[in-house]
């Protein structure tokens, strides 16, 4: 199988058609049933793969970077039968366990992008339902501000995964029913066992929609709606945006990629990744005039683009790769000297959309299933932001002292103001928070130490770094960590990790990523839902599945 691309533009959209005007977007929904990531299947109704959310991620980055005008995002579809079905059966029935498990994580992060687009960048989404909107396309529906459902005698919403499926909503369904919805719990249970799901009255009664409208004045309503969320809008007027251009990214060979800040070096007999972030070179931008002169072209944005690009390569086409290693390289002066736009320039849309663009990409990291390693080694470049790729990762090394034959300055990390309750992670706490979760002390300290040069020593004792060695142990100790962790079991590792990255208080993102995680990973292996006559398999056929009964 080739390798899945991730990059896209609106030219060449293959299921979604963007229209903006008076500070309205309009998404439509309209997949080409011929044209699905893999052989083997149609998305009729418009159901959905991976490519469908490929495009609306990209999509939802262009609304907020290129139209930092439009308040409010109409979701709709352009089939004149169904609003969506759903992630597509065949797919999913067809696809590898892995890429199961990453299509469900990939399409919550992008749910994700949509709900903080109304508190992060103040573009309300409001979600047009005529026809069926089943499963994943309720899901969608969910992630919005507002939903409104057409009460037209036909068009309904469903959750039928669990009776048609033998699997969980994917995308967050049950947790966004409940938590998000304040759907009762009872009657919460009756919806998502329906295969047939409810309609208008019944939708609005049970809080699973906002609007309930007759078909004949269902745009007149719509059109009222939008008025009344670009009320509630407090952006700027006469925001103009800038263009996202395509990535310099250059294969240079299976295991060698190079992008113009980050770099991809893979070791297949050791099983691990090396990626690379690479510190500008050039000076920030000085006035915002020169910050939006530069556009897409400001190292912070395409730093966190080419990252993000990496990250999913790795995720979805990398799966035997165990360790993901973090390393940098550069000056840390000018990490810091670009870490300070986000402070001096807090107020500016653009800036804005960077800092929230870094911390969807940093909990990408903290979502991603792999073993995380930062080495800070002479030359790195590890301060303010970039810093917290170190408190993403599962451990973390320190290089102690200047290395024999290494003209490199030594290891050292900065922190900054972008450290302290700036990007959060899915547990609503900085990492740093997360890090020292009984002391508040720690944290008072750790302030007091902000644009400094921390070096190894001190780093260790503060508890910024799980070890600290010296040129004479660092190859062999960081050699041993590495072949240890290809020794176990990458099942338990997955869970480990995932366990232990989110302590702290429970939110509905961990809620999501946590069930995802544990429940639908093991139920997508269980036979009743992927056997020869499990619920997947026979969906089509006429034929129900059959299922073991015992309860585990």
């Amino acid at each position: 199988m080739s390798n899945i691309i991730f990059e896209t533009k609106p030219s060449i959209y293959k299921h979604w058609k963007i229209e903006v005007q008076n500070n309205t977007a309009w998404l439509t929904m309209n997949v080409n049933e011929d044209e699905g990531l893999f052989q083997g299947y149609k998305l009729k109704l418009n159901s959905y793969d991976l490519s469908v959310d490929i495009e609306l991620l990209d999509a939802i980055q262009r609304l907020r970077f290129e139209h930092p005008e439009v308040s409010v995002v109409v979701l709709s579809s352009g089939n004149e039968k169904a609003f969506s079905a759903g992630a597509n059966i065949k797919m999913l029935a067809g696809a590898s366990h892995a890429h199961k498990v990453n299509f469900c994580k990939f399409t919550n992060e992008t749910r994700n992008l949509i709900e903080s687009s109304s508190s992060q960048s103040q573009q309300f989404f409001v979600c047009a339902i005529e026809g069926v909107c089943a499963g994943g396309g309720y899901e969608l529906a969910l992630a919005c501000d507002h939903i409104i459902l057409s009460d037209d005698g036909s068009s309904s919403i469903s959750l039928p995964e669990v009776p048609l499926l033998a699997v969980l909503p994917g995308t967050g369904g049950l947790t966004r029913v409940t938590d998000k919805r304040k759907v009762r719990r009872d009657l919460a249970d009756v919806f998502c066992t329906m295969e047939e799901g409810v309609k208008a009255n019944k939708a609005k009664e049970w809080k699973l929609v906002d609007t309930i409208t007759k078909k004949s004045v269902f745009h007149e309503k719509v059109n009222s709606l939008v008025k009344d969320y670009q009320s509630k809008s407090n952006k700027a007027k006469g925001l103009k945006g800038i263009k996202l251009n395509s990535l310099d990214k250059i294969i240079i060979d299976d295991d060698h990629i190079k992008y113009s800040t980050v770099e991809l070096q893979i070791d297949r007999e050791k099983n691990n990744a090396n990626i690379i972030l690479n510190a500008p070179t050039e000076k920030p931008p000085s006035s915002e005039k020169e910050l939006f002169d530069l556009g897409d072209k400001i190292w912070l944005l395409r730093c966190v683009r080419e990252l993000d690009d990496l990250l999913l390569h790795l995720r979805f086409n990398e799966l035997d790769l165990g360790v993901i290693i973090f390393t940098s390289s550069g000056s840390v002066d000018n990490i810091i000297a670009y870490d300070k736009l986000f402070h001096t320039y807090n107020s500016n849309w653009l800036i804005n959309e960077i800092k929230n663009y870094w911390e969807r990409t940093l909990k990408r990291i903290d979502l991603t299933s792999r073993s995380l390693v930062t080495l800070i080694e002479p030359g790195s470049c590890f301060g303010g932001f970039l810093s917290e790729i170190i408190f993403c990762s599962d451990r973390s090394y320190m290089a102690e002292g200047v290395f024999e034959e290494n003209n490199k300055p030594e290891a050292s990390i900065m922190l900054s103001e972008s450290n302290f309750d700036f990007f959060n992670m899915s547990n609503g706490l900085s990492r740093l928070k997360t890090r020292f979760l009984d002391s508040e002390a720690k944290i008072d300290e750790l302030a007091k130490v902000t644009n400094k040069t921390i070096l190894s020593e001190e780093a260790y004792e503060l508890g910024l770094v799980t070890f600290s060695f010296d040129d004479i142990d660092w190859d062999d100790e960081i050699r041993i960590f590495l072949e240890e962790r290809s020794s176990f079991s990458p099942d338990s590792m997955t869970g480990l990790e995932a366990n232990l990255r989110f302590a702290g208080p429970e939110t509905m993102e961990t809620k999501i990523f946590g069930r995802l995680t544990a429940w639908q990973n093991w139920i997508f292996q269980r036979p009743n839902a992927v056997g020869e006559e499990g619920a997947l398999k026979s969906y089509g056929t006429g034929n129900r599945g059959k299922f073991k009964k015992q309860r585990v």
